[in-house]
C-alpha cells in the first residue's frame, strides 16, 4: 500500500521559516525528504538554518523576503521555481504581535495604539494573503497544491489583552475556509487549504505576557496552564505530526479545516 505520508521530493515554501515554529517545521520536513525553501527577513538565522539542514543531508535554500512586499515575494517564487521547478506546499508561518496592539490589565480599549493594531493585522493577515496569492499562482498552473495557514486559539474565542492579534487570526480562520472553496471550485479539487491552530507555546512574541523578568510564570501563564488539561505549554515539535498530516496525501479529502493542537485548552476566564 502507498505510504500516504510520503512527502519526499515535494517543494515546501515556508515564509517565517527561521522563527521558533518555522525552524522546527523546516528541519522536520527536510528530514522527511522534502525540498524546503526557508523564507525570512532574518538572513543570518535563515542561512544558519539552511546550513544545519544541509549538514544533516537535507535539501534547503534560503531566500530573504518581506511577506508584505509582493515584488519581493514574486522574486522569491521565480527563484524557487528556477531551483526546483515547482511549488507543492506553502506553510504561512510568518506572524507576530506587538505591545501597542495589546491591552494591559490596567488599561482599556481607549488606550489601544491604532497604528500598532494596524501593523499586527498587516503582518498576520496580509502576511498570509500576499504569499498565498503569489505562491498559489504557481500551484494553480499545475492545478495541485497544499496551503497551511497558522491560526490561533484567539481566533476561536476572544482572549483578553491580545485584541489586534486575535482579530487578525480570526480573519485567517475565515480566509482559510474561503480559500478552500475558492481554489477547489475554480481551479482544482487537488488544491487544498487548511489551518493549524496551536495551543499556547512560549515564543518571542508572547514571552512578555507569559514570563516575568526572572523567568517565572506570570499570572496569565498560570491561568492558561490551569485551563489546559495537559497541564503545560506546547512544544514546537508537537505541531509537526499535524502539519505532516495536512501537507501529505493522508489528508487528501481534508480542506477548509482548522486543526486544533492545544492540549484540550478551555479559554474560560483567560
Amino acid at each position: 500500500m502507498k505510504n500516504l505520508f510520503d512527502i519526499r521530493g515535494r517543494v515546501v515554501v515556508v515564509p517565517g521559516g527561521a522563527g521558533i515554529l518555522g525552524r522546527s517545521i523546516c528541519v522536520y520536513l527536510a528530514g522527511q525528504g522534502a525540498c524546503v525553501a526557508v523564507l525570512d527577513r532574518d538572513e543570518k538565522a535563515g542561512e544558519a538554518l539552511v546550513g544545519e539542514i544541509r549538514a544533516a543531508g537535507g535539501d534547503a535554500l534560503f531566500f530573504a523576503t518581506d511577506v508584505l512586499n509582493r515584488e519581493v515575494l514574486v522574486s522569491n517564487r521565480e527563484a524557487i521555481l528556477g531551483a526546483w521547478g515547482q511549488i507543492d506546499i506553502l506553510l504561512n508561518a510568518a506572524g507576530g504581535n506587538m505591545g501597542g496592539a495589546t491591552i494591559a490589565p490596567d488599561k482599556s480599549f481607549l488606550d489601544l495604539e491604532i497604528e500598532a493594531f494596524r501593523k499586527v493585522v498587516d503582518l498576520n493577515l496580509f502576511g498570509t494573503v500576499l504569499p498565498t496569492t503569489v505562491f498559489g499562482e504557481a500551484m494553480t498552473a499545475r492545478r495541485k497544491g497544499v496551503i497551511v495557514n497558522f491560526c490561533s486559539e484567539s481566533a476561536l474565542r476572544p482572549l483578553t489583552r491580545v485584541v489586534g492579534y486575535g482579530a487578525a487570526k480570526a480573519a485567517i480562520a475565515n480566509y482559510t475556509k474561503y480559500m478552500a472553496a475558492e481554489l477547489a471550485m475554480k481551479f482544482s479539487p487537488e488544491m487544498r487549504v487548511n489551518a493549524i491552530v496551536p495551543g499556547f507555546l512560549l515564543t518571542n512574541q508572547n514571552r512578555a505576557l507569559l514570563t516575568n523578568e526572572d523567568g517565572s510564570d506570570t499570572d496569565r501563564a498560570r491561568t492558561i496552564i490551569a485551563h489546559t488539561p495537559a497541564g503545560r505549554f506546547a512544544e514546537p515539535e508537537e505541531l509537526l505530526g499535524t502539519i505532516h498530516y495536512l501537507v501529505s496525501d493522508a489528508s487528501s479529502f481534508v480542506t477548509g479545516a482548522l486543526a486544533v493542537v492545544d492540549g484540550g485548552f478551555d479559554a474560560f476566564s483567560i
